[in-house]
């Protein structure tokens, strides 16, 4: 056995077909990331949801800060369970095999790059699990430079933690004791994130108070989804103020072409639209004109 492995991660990631990083995680385009900053969590969500990827999020955390921060980057996972003297023994020896540092947490915090987050399921552990603090928050954000992580579990030095600039991180609690009594079972594994299931590579977007999680292969297609679900939303605005459609025709999943033509019409002419004119909308128009077997409801 060993901690990261690259084959494991690439075996498990075979949808994704772009660049990896050397530990065989998929490198989701920097550019994707920069336009997920302008998106919303619903936006985001829905072209998730309805392709059946329903266990991607989690809303039960706390915010190191509350000031409308997003945290997104490329998802860095770890597990981990109570500690067992002889699991224990095994787990430590790997690492200390591996040439790994310190305790089992700075195992993970050392192998983190640029835009990288910290997604590490400390089993809602919060006494003795106090997973970050001061200095290794200095250290995430030292080596991802947006600084980022969420937590199944505890941290502590929270004054210290806001201190350290351009760091966001999600967690369960507070405690002042030192992390404790737990060992290590999953580097760049599957992680249970609460109700969310997390693989490396995932893309993290932190909004509010919860989590998305986007699978590698999904992201540009979730980017150009919510981009068209934003501007449909100012155009459908538009229309409804105009009494020219009504709320349950724009709330469709699926829009009739004649509603399509005045999209195209509104983002060719109106400079709301200018940002959205490189969009591709033929699958739209497709199943205006052939029917959408999966439209039995309005729009989520």
């Amino acid at each position: 056995m060993h901690f990261n492995v690259k084959e494991d991660i690439i075996a498990l990631t075979p949808k994704w077909k772009g660049e990896r990083f050397e530990d065989g995680r998929p490198r989701v385009p920097d550019r994707y990331l920069e336009a997920l900053k302008g998106m919303t969590l619903e936006e985001v969500w829905k072209p998730i949801f309805v392709q059946g990827y329903e266990s991607q999020f989690e809303g039960r955390l706390h915010t190191l800060h509350d000031d409308g921060r997003k945290l997104i980057g490329r998802a860095v996972t770890a597990t981990y369970a109570p500690t067992r003297p002889d699991l224990h023994e095994v787990m430590f020896g790997i690492g200390m095999q591996e040439n790994r540092k310190g305790n089992y947490n700075q195992w993970v915090v050392d192998s983190l790059v640029e835009g990288d987050v910290l997604v590490v399921d400390m089993y809602d552990k919060i006494y003795k699990g106090t997973f970050l603090g001061g200095n290794l928050t200095t250290a995430v954000a030292t080596r991802t430079k947006t600084g980022g992580a969420v937590i199944w579990g505890g941290v502590r030095d929270v004054e210290q933690m806001k201190q350290v600039e351009g760091v966001q991180v999600y967690y369960r609690g507070i405690d002042p004791t030192p992390i404790r009594d737990f060992l290590m079972t999953g580097f760049n594994t599957p992680t249970r994130l609460g109700n969310a299931i997390v693989l490396p590579g995932d893309i993290v977007f932190g909004a509010g108070g919860g989590v998305l999680f986007i699978p590698s292969h999904l992201v540009p297609e979730v980017v150009d989804g919510a981009a068209k679900t934003h501007v449909k939303d100012i155009f459908g605005f538009e229309m409804i103020t105009q009494n020219i459609f009504t709320t349950a025709q724009i709330d469709k999943n699926t829009w009739t072409e004649d509603m399509l033509d005045l999209l195209m019409k509104f983002i060719r002419e109106d400079p709301r639209g200018e940002e959205y004119r490189d969009l591709d909308w033929s699958k739209e128009y497709d199943l205006a004109r052939n029917g959408d077997p999966n439209d039995t409801q309005t729009a989520l």
